[in-house]
């Protein structure tokens, strides 16, 4: 197989993974973002870095949003919400954070593979991602691609149409995003 035909075999993987997302899974999350005070996300390797460009999104659109462990990240209180993105739902870091929010009585949810997983056990929400485990394990969910690929693309993909409609509920065009855009380069 080339190059571009490998492209367009991932581009039908992520049509279909997209396919079998909840849509009221994915409501429940929106609702539950514009609800909030603050939001946090966090997640581990790929997932974490679908999660950072999730949040500067959040941020343009003017939500105080942050990334768990970085240093100018304030702390949670009760009506704010904790997003996680894994996989697996089973990271021990991760875990320990959506316990960590769970005691101070703010919003967990998680987006993963595994909602029976223990964060998913924790959360308030779970959206799951039909996606084959990066562990391999057998799924029902076929890719071509390695490890955890699928999901972590389906994630970035997934959190920009979460963006897309909490624009569209709050009525934002693209243009008042671009005026909180970085500009000191």
């Amino acid at each position: 197989m080339t190059t571009v035909k490998y492209a367009s075999e991932i581009v039908n993987e992520l049509n279909r993974t997209i396919n079998l997302i909840a849509d009221d899974e994915a409501e429940n999350l929106v609702d539950r973002i514009l609800e909030s005070k603050k939001v946090f996300v966090a997640g581990a390797g790929r997932s974490g870095f679908m999660a950072k460009s999730f949040v500067m999104r959040l941020m343009h659109m003017g939500f105080d949003a942050y990334v768990v462990g970085e240093t100018v990240t304030p702390s949670v209180q009760e009506d704010d919400i904790l997003i996680i993105a894994s996989g697996s739902g089973e990271t021990k870091s991760l875990v320990s954070m959506a316990e960590r929010a769970k005691s101070l009585d703010a919003a967990v949810a998680v987006v993963t593979i595994s909602p029976e997983s223990t964060i998913g056990k924790l959360s308030n929400l779970a959206i799951k991602i039909p996606a084959k485990p990066k562990a391999g394990a057998d799924s029902d969910y076929k890719t071509i691609q390695p490890m955890g690929s699928l999901f972590e693309q389906t994630l970035l993909l997934f959190f920009d149409a979460v963006i897309l409609r909490i624009m569209n509920k709050k009525g934002l065009e693209s243009g008042v995003m671009y005026g909180r855009h970085a500009n000191l380069e």
